[in-house]
């Protein structure tokens, strides 16, 4: 019996327990022997159980000046940052990406997975609406800002080639990832743990917006609705860089709350009337829990809400999900390149999350199964089998 192949997970940063971050636990569940790395750990103690006890090797960017605050001004510096990670002693990377993870720099004889919850959204297709929100569309820090976004957008496309495998969060970013790296890539919902939510049928008459008040979130486009509708009550529940801005923008009907613990969180989001959500997202958790507890989702219809995808861009782009009741291994990379490794089956290991029918997965096969990647055949002294023409399978046991 071959031993499991040694593994390295590389993630962004860790600065908060987010839906990127609830992905990255569930590759610690999985692979118990795998090593993190991430260019920031400021996680919070409150936080930092996701980790499972694991070390956080970070990159240079840690020990910067005002790092823990200003991490993110320090994006120019990030793609150098994740490329000296060294990558030398593993036979599996496993990155999970929506900036640069996927830029770490390996060897022909090693296999990089990357997961990807988007493309870079302020570098590509979204980079005009950053720049608007940011109030930078004209003068000298306006020609800074696009010059930067412009050496990552090359340098991101570049990145791209070093991914042998892409996996994407939804069939809406598995359409970005095609019309931005011309690769094709196949879906894997996130996990939900739909469990912890009770269903209430019983409806207060409130509406309620809740996540990181970040721009691309949107959430300041719903204060202004509800305040051109004086009759309707919305509660906000969130932090981050736009509070204040929309703290300035709150009418009597608008309460805004700020961060609050998940048991707040779950009780508003069962008796709300509507969950109101305004992001062009990516695959949106916080709209499946919503949906768990009974509550409708009111979304923009430009995004990942709309699923699934038309059959005529799903015949187009040829995307597909992989449904977990029939998880075929060659369904899931049909073919590789020559350096595609042979791997055979790996026993799955339990997860803590149970996962949402409405996301049409379930997690407890994402987080006991389809993230197995398989134990890898060792061919001789190099550790890999390097075939040309090898598929590369993904075992997925019954759901018990």
């Amino acid at each position: 019996m071959t031993s499991a192949p040694k593994l390295a997970i590389v993630h962004e940063w860790l600065d908060s327990y987010a839906g990127s971050e609830r992905v990255v636990e569930q590759f610690l569940h999985s692979f118990p022997q795998a090593e993190l790395y991430a260019l920031v750990d400021f996680l919070a103690a409150k936080d930092r159980g996701m980790l499972l006890g694991r070390e956080v090797r970070t990159s240079f960017i840690q020990k910067l000046p005002l790092a823990r605050r200003l991490f993110r001004n320090y994006l120019p510096l990030m793609p150098l940052a994740v490329e000296q990670f060294d990558m030398a002693d593993y036979e599996v990377i496993l990155s999970s990406s929506h900036a640069v993870a996927k830029g770490v720099l390996t060897r022909n004889d090693q296999l990089h997975i990357s997961y990807v919850h988007t493309p870079i959204r302020y570098a590509w297709d979204l980079q005009h609406q950053y720049l608007r929100e940011a109030k930078l569309t004209w003068g000298l820090k306006s020609i800074i800002a696009r010059m930067t976004l412009h050496y990552l957008r090359l340098w991101d496309r570049a990145a791209a080639d070093r991914v042998d495998v892409f996996v994407a969060n939804s069939r809406y970013i598995a359409a970005r990832i095609e019309k931005t790296y011309r690769r094709e890539a196949q879906v894997i919902y996130p996990p939900v743990d739909v469990d912890r939510f009770k269903f209430q049928e019983r409806k207060e008459d409130f509406y309620l917006a809740a996540s990181r008040l970040v721009p691309y979130k949107r959430v300041d486009l719903i204060v202004e609705a509800f305040r051109l509708m004086p009759q309707r009550k919305l509660v906000v529940i969130g932090d981050g860089p736009q509070f204040k801005r929309i703290k300035r923008r709150v009418t009597p009907n608008i309460e805004l709350l700020g961060y609050q613990e998940s048991a707040v969180l779950q009780s508003h989001m069962a008796a709300s009337r509507a969950f109101v959500f305004a992001a062009d997202e990516d695959f949106g958790i916080m709209p499946v829990e919503a949906q768990a507890c009974g509550t409708p989702v009111i979304a923009l219809k430009r995004s990942s809400m709309v699923r699934p995808a038309s059959s005529s861009i799903r015949k187009r782009r040829r995307l597909s999900s992989v449904p977990w009741s029939d998880l075929n291994p060659r369904r899931l990379i049909p073919t590789a390149s020559a350096r595609t490794p042979s791997v055979s089956a790996f026993p799955a290991s339990a997860g803590r999350s149970k996962s949402s029918s409405l996301a049409s997965t379930s997690n407890s096969k994402l987080a006991g199964a389809a993230w197995q990647l398989s134990r890898l055949s060792r061919s001789g002294p190099s550790g890999l089998n390097r075939t040309a023409g090898r598929h590369l399978p993904l075992c997925c046991p019954s759901i018990r």
